[in-house]
């Protein structure tokens, strides 16, 4: 049984359970129930629950040094950013707190960098259906009307187009002089993990090349092992960015936000451009050089890859040729089921059968189960979700017919 409380803001809408506990994929509720995660906190505990390196590591630098500032040396963060450099190719790391800030940089980034060209009002191409944050830029940028009513007048300098339709692009690119870059997710998560044509990122490269635009990735979700390769740009020949963002995964729950550039984004922040009170600081660090540490050891990228199809062929077996089930996606360990009508009572109904699931874009079952799972928890979590989307779709033909 959980308390509500009205010292809480009211700005989120909360699920009816608490959790004291979680080892691995599982979590355990206030009153001894047993859940199997199948959402990793939206993407953040990529290791699942109190991964054992990943404690060792706070502990033993909460014991040493949390916090000092930036106008210090920081070893750590030299490290980490040294590390996510020869992980990605990037070349510089900015380090904050969320994924909302590193996009604040990145666009921050594509400002200055325009302004160095001469333009006086820069404008950054973004898609509809994406999400970048809650900050007010972020918020702009983030392709949902939803979550933008109330906050008027949002900020200039962003124009929309679909995602993965490269002639709208070209076309967008052709209509303002102004762009400085073009902001994406390699997969959209919010928008219903929906995954773009093979050759689509290598092409928004090639756009970008040609105007000398920034390509600039978020893959705060993405990132960090969650579609098979450490980032999700990887998996396309030729489709590195200039700017990409990082976060939640990044610390497995302590929170950690990066920008990372490359190329023509090289340079572009100076001293006093940019910053961040707590952003990189010794303890988030080296909580991320455990993550990265442990998923190179623990051969997590393989684990994903094999597992990730494994999964998808069981959901096709079990869900494809249902009447209400329109498409089974899947991006490394992010699936999505999409149905044809709306489906977010299912979360509630998960809930009460002992799993974690999500839904977004109202009719897309999201899960993104942690990169620890193993071969008993994967089928579990396919034949749990089938049966529920099975049994939701029966009762909502009976309901209709009634």
């Amino acid at each position: 049984m959980t308390t509500h409380s009205s010292a809480i803001m009211p700005t989120y809408g909360r699920l009816d359970v608490a959790f004291t506990e979680g080892k691995g994929a599982w979590l355990t509720d206030t009153d001894g129930k047993k859940y199997l995660d199948a959402l990793s906190g939206i993407s953040v505990c990529n290791l699942g629950h109190t991964h054992p390196e990943v404690t060792r590591a706070i502990c033993e630098q909460a014991a040493t040094l949390i916090h000092t500032s930036n106008i210090y040396q920081i070893p750590l963060q030299t490290q980490l950013a040294e590390k996510l450099a020869q992980l990605s190719g990037m070349e510089q790391v900015f380090f904050c707190n969320s994924g909302a800030e590193a996009n604040e940089a990145a666009i921050k980034i594509a400002r200055k960098y325009g302004h160095s060209k001469g333009i006086d009002k820069p404008v950054i191409i973004v898609m509809e259906g994406s999400f970048h944050g809650r900050t007010m830029a972020t918020l702009t940028a983030t392709g949902n009307a939803k979550v933008q009513v109330g906050f008027e007048p949002l900020v200039p300098g962003f124009v929309r187009v679909p995602y993965n339709d490269l002639d709208a692009l070209r076309m967008a690119v052709g209509h303002w002089p102004e762009a400085v870059a073009v902001l994406l997710e390699p997969v959209l998560g919010e928008g219903g993990i929906k995954i773009p044509d093979a050759d689509y990122l290598a092409s928004v490269r090639n756009i970008c090349n040609q105007r000398k635009l920034l390509m600039m990735l978020d893959e705060v979700q993405t990132g960090m092992g969650r579609t098979g390769t450490w980032f999700a740009f990887q998996h396309n020949d030729g489709a590195k960015p200039d700017v990409m963002t990082l976060a939640k995964a990044l610390g497995n729950g302590l929170p950690i936000g990066a920008c990372l550039v490359a190329g023509a984004a090289v340079g572009v922040l100076q001293a006093g451009n940019h910053g961040s009170t707590f952003g990189g600081n010794p303890l988030a660090c080296r909580a991320a050089l455990a993550v990265i540490d442990t998923i190179e050891n623990e051969h997590l990228l393989e684990s994903v890859n094999s597992l990730s199809a494994q999964m998808l062929a069981g959901f096709k077996a079990k869900l494809e040729g249902t009447e209400g089930v329109k498409a089974i996606r899947s991006a490394g360990f992010m699936f999505g089921i999409e149905l044809t009508i709306p489906c977010a009572d299912l979360v509630k109904q998960a809930l009460a059968k002992g799993i974690l699931i999500n839904v977004t874009a109202e009719k897309v079952i999201r899960l993104l189960p942690p990169l620890v799972i193993n071969v008993d928890e994967a089928n579990q979590i396919v034949s749990m979700v089938s049966d529920l989307v099975i049994n939701f779709l029966s009762s909502q033909t009976v309901e209709s017919v009634a």
